[in-house]
């Protein structure tokens, strides 16, 4: 074991053999610069204003790296260990300081989603990376270090766990139905229409029938596609409008500014056939009502077992009234 002065520098792959997943350790993390006052990393200087939209660049504080340290822990059995490889990377998504999503123009928010779907492409295709998890961070109560708009990729050597129990569960019902799961939900959202919060010919925005989150909202593809890469135009544009349209809506839930973890859920990257895979986008917004968060405790941490403090369909009413005051103020 090194000395414990090194090991603010210290990266690994740590298994847990109770849970049956990875736990990242990235040490040098805990150094990264909190909500600086000024001078901003993301925002464009001199020559630089006006020769970009949209951008990608190396995350500074990384949890995974390309060419990692050894590990720096020696463990015996039940643990084990493994190399902290991957990449890290995040797409500035304008050269303003401020904004949503639903701030971006149409043009602008498009960009972004190419720009998702190209780094899933050159990052899913290097040989240790199986998973490419795109995500996004917004406000203060999430834990976002930076203002400014942006989102996240973490190419991991490893499916995410809550990703694997999704395909696991969708590759099940496939050999029992022959039927997409997810598209079997998307069915049955429709017909009842309770929970639809925004629908267009492409897109399909809900709040799931057994959500965790008070105002949850998924957003899923009608055609079935397994990642961004097999959207057409016409389903990127939709699915610019939808991440648009609900970030509007969360803003005009309460009147203020929503804070949220959105995630986009692709097939894996590692050569496997996932057909029965269906790609989606999942939004967690911390707020329970305008003044209270959502606070997982004891049966939701420990258990792993979420508690709604609400009924699903009344908060997707109040979703589909937000979000018919946010179109009209909102330019699609």
């Amino acid at each position: 074991m090194p000395e414990i002065k090194t090991l603010r520098f210290a990266m690994e792959l740590r298994w847990n053999p109770v849970l049956g997943e990875w736990v990242i350790v990235a040490a040098h993390r805990q150094f990264r610069p909190w909500q600086p006052k000024t001078g901003c990393p993301f925002c464009p200087t001199g020559d630089e204003i006006g020769k970009w939209e949209v951008r990608v660049v190396k995350n500074k504080y990384p949890a995974l790296v390309e060419e990692p340290p050894p590990p720096f822990s020696s463990p015996k059995p039940p643990y084990e260990v493994r190399e902290a490889r991957g990449i890290c990377e995040v797409v500035v998504e304008t050269q303003s300081h401020e904004g949503d999503l639903c701030d971006l123009s149409a043009e602008n928010m498009r960009k972004v989603i190419d720009v998702f779907a190209e780094r899933y492409r050159d990052l899913g295709s290097k040989d240790f990376v199986k998973y490419v998890f795109i995500f996004r961070n917004k406000g203060t109560v999430i834990g976002v270090s930076l203002h400014h708009p942006h989102s996240q990729i973490y190419a991991l050597p490893f499916i995410p766990p809550k990703i694997g129990r999704e395909m696991e569960n969708a590759r099940k019902y496939y050999e029992k139905h022959r039927r997409c799961l997810f598209c079997d939900i998307i069915s049955a959202e429709i017909e009842s229409g309770e929970r639809i919060v925004y629908a267009d010919r492409e897109m399909v925005a809900f709040v799931p029938y057994s959500a965790m989150w008070p105002y949850e909202v998924h957003i899923y593809p009608r055609r079935h596609v397994q990642s961004l890469l097999e959207m057409k135009d016409d389903e990127r544009d939709a699915l610019a409008r939808a991440l648009r349209v609900i970030t509007a809506t969360y803003n005009a839930l309460f009147d203020f500014s929503m804070p949220y973890i959105m995630v986009i859920h692709q097939a894996p990257t590692d050569g496997g056939n996932y057909e029965y895979y269906h790609m989606h986008v999942e939004f967690y917004p911390p707020y329970r009502d305008k003044e209270r968060l959502k606070h997982p405790a004891g049966v939701e941490w420990g258990a792993g077992t979420f508690t709604y403090d609400g009924v699903p369909e009344i908060r997707a009413k109040e979703l589909r009234d937000a979000c018919k005051r946010a179109l009209r103020n909102l330019k699609l």
